[in-house]
Order: structure tokens, then C-alpha cells, then sequence
């Protein structure tokens, strides 16, 4: 009787043992293959997450080129250009006598080169005639002159401002920039041309008053010449 306990006794207790050791002993399994395929699935999104930075700096850089090409430089040489070019127009304004308005010229040139000879009549006259066309002359010179040395001291300045506009040309940094610093220098060259048609025109204009006052002189000479001499006949006394 007391061996039969036991037996039931050692048969109750042994699915348990069993049990615990099998518990005690389990391994977790490996899936190789998952592992594979998760390892090559996060190396996809890490690869496309690369490519989506890459893109994003590219139009980042893109975006960074066109605020380069639409950057505008500032020229405060170009006013200094203005205020030269305003400089000479001023100085041709003062052109005294005879002056560049055209539509003074013809009345001008009458009083001071007329074409009728009653003047010479007078001795007064004669001398006020003469004294203003003299006084046109030399107000031409001096007008010629003063354009010359305006022109002379612009261009010292011109020279400051081309060297300012090449650095600015050398250093653009887009398109807009390179345009802009080329308009400058088109604007210098425009304003030196400017110049010197004034020059010619003052130089001219005081050359053709002299030749005028020398063809005058030649004309009022023959006149007086000719009032002289009369009809040529030789004069005989009254019988």
C-alpha cells in the first residue's frame, strides 16, 4: 500500500518536472531570411531619403544661383555722370554773341554781319559794328575754352569711375549684375562722346564766327573801296 502511494505520488510530480525543464530550456528561433529582408528594406528608405536631401540641396542651390543672376549693384557713378554731362550742357549754355539756339541764329548773325553797307556811312557805326563783332569772337574763345577745361577735369573724374565700373564688372556674381556694369560703360562711352561733340561744336562755332568776321571785313572793305572811287570818272571843275 505505501509503494502504491508513492508510484501515484512520483506520477503526479513528473509532468511537472518535465515541464520545468522543458521551460527552462527553450532557445528563440532566428529568422535569417526576415532579418535579410528588413535590413535590405531599410537600406531602400535610407537610400531615398539620401536622394530626397540630395534633390532638396539641389534646388536649394538652384534657387540660390537666381537670386545671384536677379542681384542688382548700385552705381553712384552714374549720377556723378549725370552731374558732369549737366556740368558741360551748362557751360554751352553760356555761349554768349552768337549762341547755338537755332531759332536766334539767323537774327543774330544779321546784327552782327549785316548785308546792307548804310552803316559804313557813319564813322560810330562803323566802330560799334566793328567793336561787336569782335566781342562775338572773343566770347566764342572764351566759351571754347571754358568747354575745354570742363571736358579736361571730367575726364580725370571719368577715370576714377571706369576703374570703379571694371571692378564692379570683374566681381558680378550673375547675370544681372554683368549687364548692369556693361550698361555703365556703355553710359561712360555715351557721355564721352557727348563731350566731345560740345568741344566740336564750340570749337566750331569760334572758328566760324572768325572766318565770318574776316569775310565781313573784306566785304565792307571793297564797299568802302568802291563808295571811294564812285563812278570812276575823274572829277573836273564847275566852268
Amino acid at each position: 500500500m505505501k509503494k502504491m502511494h508513492l508510484a501515484l505520488l512520483a506520477a503526479a510530480l513528473a509532468p511537472v518536472t518535465i515541464l520545468t525543464v522543458t521551460t527552462a530550456q527553450a532557445v528563440p528561433v532566428f529568422d535569417s531570411a526576415n532579418y535579410s529582408q528588413n535590413l535590405l528594406t531599410a537600406a531602400r528608405t535610407l537610400q531615398q531619403i539620401n536622394q530626397q536631401i540630395q534633390s532638396l540641396q539641389n534646388e536649394a542651390q538652384v534657387l540660390a544661383n537666381q537670386q545671384k543672376h536677379l542681384s542688382k549693384i548700385d552705381f553712384p557713378q552714374m549720377s556723378a555722370l549725370e552731374q558732369r554731362l549737366q556740368q558741360i550742357d551748362r557751360l554751352m549754355g553760356q555761349a554768349q554773341g552768337i549762341d547755338f539756339r537755332v531759332d536766334r541764329l539767323d537774327e543774330q548773325f544779321r546784327q552782327a554781319f549785316p548785308s546792307s553797307f548804310e552803316h559804313l556811312a557813319r564813322r560810330d557805326l562803323r566802330i560799334s559794328a566793328a567793336k561787336q563783332r569782335l566781342e562775338s569772337e572773343m566770347a566764342a574763345f572764351r566759351q571754347a575754352m571754358g568747354v575745354q577745361s570742363g571736358i579736361v577735369e571730367n575726364v580725370r573724374g571719368d577715370a576714377e569711375a571706369l576703374k570703379a565700373i571694371v571692378d564692379k564688372s570683374q566681381g558680378a556674381e550673375g547675370g544681372l549684375q554683368a549687364a548692369q556694369a556693361t550698361n555703365q560703360l556703355l553710359a561712360l562711352a555715351a557721355k564721352q562722346q557727348f563731350q566731345i561733340q560740345q568741344l566740336m561744336a564750340a570749337q566750331f562755332r569760334e572758328q566760324t564766327l572768325e572766318r565770318a568776321k574776316r569775310a565781313q571785313i573784306a566785304r565792307e572793305a571793297r564797299e568802302s573801296t568802291r563808295r571811294f572811287l564812285g563812278d570812276g570818272k575823274a572829277w573836273t571843275p564847275p566852268r
